[in-house]
């Protein structure tokens, strides 16, 4: 398999509301000056060298006959190109692909040049940057519970985030007295700083203790797992493992027909980055027993800083070993989203920090989400290589993935318990 060691959602949506017809302006033109040498063979085998200095006049002086109508409103960080912004004209535009701001919300003005009848022209045009997007709901009572006796807090059940805002306010309506066992009928709203919302009804058990999780899930065997996906092609079979795997039998694994690893390297919680107990004995007997190495780091950063610098820690436990895929990015503190800080944009943008501060360093870095997140939350604005988590046995997601992490209740010899079992499609380039 290649290595990698190098040498070195978008939820807005653009709104059509209004157009205003352009008029003309009286203000100075522009000017360009564009410079040409052009060198001339004399009869006497010298060579005389002519410089010609041409000034081209962008005039601001707009015709009263120009077209030139243009979107009121475009949605924040949407990718809006100037041929976008306009919608109707009759001229030609010089740069249509060229992006207009979109970073904040109010009036803008982008500069729009265009030929019309022979001659160039250059229009300033206005529009407003507004966020119309109602905030997501990313939690809506996951562990719909409250503890009889304890005051009730609506931010320890759902979590929620804004494309835009990043401090929605969440107000809810219903009897929230918890002072005895019972239910609590919410209807919940969301609503950010532009006045989108988002509603829905929850609804909350009040107990004395606060039940675990049930797990009736049905385990499988590794052998059954190969055999169940045998009809892909080009395929590759592997497992990821934690300190939730302790002593793993490298060996074993391997002749059970795994063929690589992602293990976790280590993880951040708002401290400092926690190397896992089990790491150095995996790279070294994993790494010893032949099979494909790649790791990963769960994260909780909520700043870019933060991303690089724990990316940069990454690299040095790394400490110049090559990998066979690249390194994963984990992010997944979705139940409590509005605790960070941020809003959608902000963890994408933490995203690409790390996976840029690891290419700095010659690395490849990949993402590792579940089909919800990365179909609703994740933009990946630069195509890195996901790493897909969905536990059903035809995934129906629609994205590219090179990975696919398809149960987390696998059985293989040389591990005693659970195990996360993974594809690796192989035609799906890592780089």
């Amino acid at each position: 398999m290649k290595r990698y060691r190098l040498a070195t959602i978008s939820l807005a949506a653009l709104l059509l509301t209004g157009c205003g017809k352009s008029v003309g302006t009286s203000e100075e033109p522009t000017t360009v000056t564009t410079t040409s040498t052009t060198t001339i063979q004399t009869t006497v085998a010298t060579t005389a060298t002519t410089t010609v200095t041409t000034t081209k006049k962008i005039s601001t002086d707009i015709p009263a006959s120009v077209i030139l109508n243009s979107e009121a409103e475009i949605e924040v960080y949407s990718k809006t190109t100037i041929a976008e912004l306009i919608t109707d004209n009759n001229v030609k535009l010089t740069a249509p692909a060229d992006l207009i701001d979109t970073e904040e919300l109010g009036e803008k003005k982008a500069k729009v040049l265009f030929e019309y009848e022979g001659s160039e022209y250059e229009k300033e045009i206005t529009y407003n940057v507004v966020d119309t997007t109602p905030p997501l709901i990313l939690n809506s009572g996951w562990n719909p519970y409250a503890k009889v006796g304890e005051p009730f807090n609506i931010d320890k059940i759902i979590g929620y985030v804004d494309n835009y805002d990043r401090a929605p306010v969440v107000t809810y309506s219903g009897n929230d007295d918890t002072s005895e066992v019972g239910r609590l009928d919410l209807n919940v709203t969301v609503t950010d700083s532009s006045g989108n919302s988002t509603d829905f009804d929850l609804t909350v058990l009040v107990l004395n203790e606060i039940p675990r999780p049930e797990d009736n899930n049905a385990r499988v065997s590794y052998s059954d797992f190969m055999d169940y996906y045998d009809y892909y092609d080009d395929i590759s079979f592997g497992i990821d493992v934690s300190a939730w795997q302790t002593n793993v039998d490298y060996e074993a694994v391997k002749d059970a027909g795994c063929e690589f690893v992602l293990m976790r390297m280590g993880y951040y919680y708002r401290d400092e980055p926690v190397m896992d107990d089990y790491y150095q004995r995996n790279m070294r007997e994993a790494s010893a027993a032949g099979l494909d190495i790649g790791v990963y780091f769960y994260t909780s950063d909520n700043t870019e800083e933060g991303a690089r610098e724990h990316a940069r820690w990454v690299i040095d436990q790394l400490d110049g070993k090559e990998l066979d895929y690249p390194i994963a990015f984990d992010w997944e503190e979705w139940a409590s989203f509005q605790e960070y800080g941020m809003n959608i944009r902000d963890l994408n943008n933490v995203f690409e920090a790390f996976c840029d501060e690891c290419e700095k360093h010659g690395y490849k870095a990949m993402l590792y989400s579940s089909k919800n997140f990365l179909n609703n939350f994740w933009e990946n604005r630069n195509n890195h290589p996901v790493w897909l988590a969905h536990y059903v046995d035809e995934t129906d997601y629609e994205g590219t993935f090179a990975i696919w992490q398809a149960s987390a209740y696998g059985r293989i010899p040389g591990i005693e318990g659970d195990v996360d079992m993974n594809i690796r499609f192989n035609s799906v380039p890592l780089e």
